[in-house]
């Protein structure tokens, strides 16, 4: 057959092996590169790809790079995913679908919070009135004293003693007489001349 028959014969082999494989170039049409049979690529191409000259990789349809070592998602992977392979994607935490596209949080959002990416990460966004990771603690804008705890917007469950929005009126289960005040539960804080412990006794003067 001769050198030149062969050479032709392996250049053929490789351009209808190239048509058929899946490339990036349309089927039947030949490929827009001289193909060097002796080419050698270090590292090897890698996923399908065909060495063409020397260190050139022809790539497989969904593989880019210069040893076709990136796989290549189209669409491209959303909110932060890595394409492992053509069309499938590895999602971040929080993220999901074939692309990354659908934002989940975990647990799920409470009390009519909205899940959404925030700079790649899935969060969930509160109504003005609830805060938290997922909107399960409620906001009490006047705050809760004495212990008190925040258990709905505006509302406060106050310890026993105390009593008020914002659990700061505390109670004293016996009044307090001749004009003292109830400052702390079942303490009195008594106008002179008087004390004892519910301002009851009258000091004598000298």
């Amino acid at each position: 057959m001769g050198f030149v028959g062969l050479g032709l014969t392996v250049l053929l082999a490789a351009v209808v092996a190239l048509c058929s494989a899946g490339s990036d170039a349309p089927r039947g049409v030949a490929v827009g590169f001289v193909f060097d049979p002796k080419a050698r690529c270090e590292p090897a191409c890698e996923h399908g790809g065909i060495c063409i000259r020397n260190n050139t990789c022809f790539c497989s349809k969904g593989y880019e790079g210069e040893t076709c070592q990136y796989a290549n998602c189209n669409p491209k992977c959303k909110n932060g995913g890595m394409c492992l392979r053509p069309g499938k994607c590895r999602c971040r935490p929080g993220f999901g679908g074939r692309y990354c596209h659908k934002v989940t949080c975990d647990g799920g959002c409470w009390n009519g919070g909205e899940c959404i990416p925030v700079n790649g990460v899935a969060k969930c966004i509160c109504p003005s009135s609830w805060t938290g990771s997922k909107c399960q603690e409620a906001i009490c804008p006047q705050g809760c004293g004495n212990g008190g705890v925040c258990v709905a917007p505006g509302i406060c469950s106050c310890p026993l003693g105390w009593l008020g929005g914002a659990c700061h009126t505390a109670v004293c289960t016996q009044s307090c007489l001749n004009g003292g005040k109830c400052i702390s539960p079942d303490k009195c804080r008594c106008r002179p001349p008087f004390s004892g412990p519910r301002c009851e006794e009258r000091k004598k003067s000298n």
